[in-house]
Order: structure tokens, then sequence, then C-alpha cells
């Protein structure tokens, strides 16, 4: 691995910074495929891409950026080996600062990674802003991209109208290409529809629960409501020949039940068997005299 990169870099007219740059990307590259050294090749990807940031402003400066664009890619082959691939993208753009001028190559090696771990939403953005930049719409990996950010990100998001927008903007594919991406949206918006005929969305089986719910709490709180209605009927016929008092309160719970309790709610329910039972235990208490059948002699 050492000399394969010492190959790539030896006809360039290296800084002393890019080289010592050099020097760490091939231990970086040994650790990573010949020791298995996962977090030691990350480390060295961090300090060679740190070293670099400087040399990157210098005129001449294509080689720094193969470099960093190098680094970063063993860098991120390193975190995926540690299953650190939530690091990937931020660690990627404190080097890069916008998505739009991620490398072709860093940012199909992003869209792989995050589409094998399935969490292809990280990319939506990142790919979003990286296609719409006109200066990548002239790179020659454009089309690859596109059809990676279709088939990766969009896709299995199931955003299917930017997916068809992109295709038949981009003039980067070929009219095989383009036809080859409409049958794989069609295709996929079909699954998706049998997938939801399936299983249907989890808010709108909760609505349907809770209107099931709803249905055995009402009839519940016509019960109550009728046993209320019973108990009132036995009150009212003996509104006459009560003190005011009694009558003002049996009208101050009327008022309760009616007023400040909601009966569709499933926490008034309690209160509402409680208070019937009350209601007959202040007819038999306040109004037996009333009520009860005269005394036989």
């Amino acid at each position: 691995m050492r000399n394969d990169l010492s190959v790539a870099f030896a006809g360039a007219s290296l800084s002393p910074v890019a080289s010592r740059a050099a020097s760490l990307l091939e231990e970086a590259a040994d650790l990573l495929v010949v020791h298995l050294d996962f977090a030691a090749a990350a480390d060295r990807c961090e300090k060679g891409c740190q070293s670099l940031l400087g040399d990157l402003e210098n005129e001449d400066s294509g080689s720094s950026e193969e470099l960093r664009c190098s680094l970063c890619i063993v860098g991120i082959q390193a975190l995926a080996e540690m299953n650190r691939w939530r690091e990937v993208l931020p660690w990627v753009l404190q080097y890069y600062q916008v998505p739009a001028h991620l490398p072709p190559k860093v940012l199909e090696l992003c869209i792989l990674l995050h589409s094998k771990v399935k969490e292809p939403l990280v990319m939506l953005d990142v790919g979003s802003n990286w296609l719409r930049a006109s200066a990548n719409q002239h790179m020659p990996t454009y089309g690859l991209l596109v059809q990676l950010y279709l088939f990766h990100v969009l896709l299995p998001l199931g955003r299917f109208a930017e997916a068809r927008d992109l295709v038949e903007g981009c003039k980067a594919l070929s009219k095989e290409q383009r036809l080859e991406a409409r049958r794989a949206i069609k295709e996929k918006r079909r699954q998706w529809s049998q997938q939801a005929d399936k299983h249907p969305d989890p808010k709108e089986q909760a609505d349907m629960a809770w209107k099931t719910q709803l249905g055995s709490v009402s009839q519940k709180v016509l019960t109550t409501l009728a046993q209320l209605g019973r108990a009132l009927g036995c009150l009212a016929g003996q509104l006459g020949s009560i003190p005011y008092k009694k009558a003002l309160f049996a009208a101050f719970l009327l008022f309760l039940v009616v007023v400040k309790l909601d009966p569709a709610s499933p926490t008034s329910l309690p209160f509402l068997y409680r208070l019937t039972q009350l209601f007959h235990q202040a007819r038999s208490a306040v109004f037996s005299s009333h009520c009860r059948s005269p005394v036989q002699g």
C-alpha cells in the first residue's frame, strides 16, 4: 500500500506540508488494510487533514486537494469499520465546510455507507445541495452520483416526486438510464402502496383505536346519564316539598354534570359513576319520608 501511494504522488512537486500529509496517508492506509488498526488509521487521517488546512490556500494546491480527498476516504473507511458511521459526515464537512464542495468520490462513499446502515435520510439534504451546485453538474461523474442519490436516498425514503423531477431534469443521464430510472420509480411506488395497504400508517391506526374506544366510552356515558336522569326525575318530583337549600344543592350538582364535565372524556367516567351513587344515597337519606310508601296499619 505504501508503494502504491508513493508512486501516485512521486511525480508531483509537494510542499513540505503536503509531503508530511502524504506520509501520514501512507501510514493510515497500512494501518487500515494490513494491521487492521482502525483507530490509529483514523487518527493519522485526522492529523493529515489538519496539516493540509493551511497548505490548501497556496497557488498550487492540486496535490494537497488530492491528498485531502484520499485522507478522507481512508478515514471514512476506518470510522465505518469501528461502527462510528454517525461521525463520518460531520468529520468530513469540517474540512469541506459545505456539501457542494465535497469531492465526488467522498460523496459517493458517504451515500453508500448511509445506505448500508439504512440511514439514507442523513444524506438527503447533503446530496441535494451537491447535485444542485452548477459547478458539480459539469463533472464526468455527475450522472453516476445522480443515480446513486436516486436509488440509495430518494427511493428508499419514498420521495417519488423529487425522484421524478431529478430524472427528468438531468441532462447527464442517457435515454436508457432515464427509462430505467422511470421504471424503478414506478416499481418502488407500487411496492410502497402495497406495503401501506398491508400495514396502515401508525397515526391512522391510533385514530381508529381512539374512535373504537370513544364508541365504548360513549355507551358507558349514555348509561350513566340515564341513571342520573332517573335519579333527577325522582328528585324533581320532590322539589316542591323540600327546603330551598336542598333544591339549590341539587341544582348545583346538575350544573356540575351538564356544564363542567365533558362526558366524552374517559377521565370523567369514574366521577360520573360516583356521582350517580351519591345521588342514590342522597335520595335515600333526604327524601326517604317522601318516597317511602305509607305504612299499612
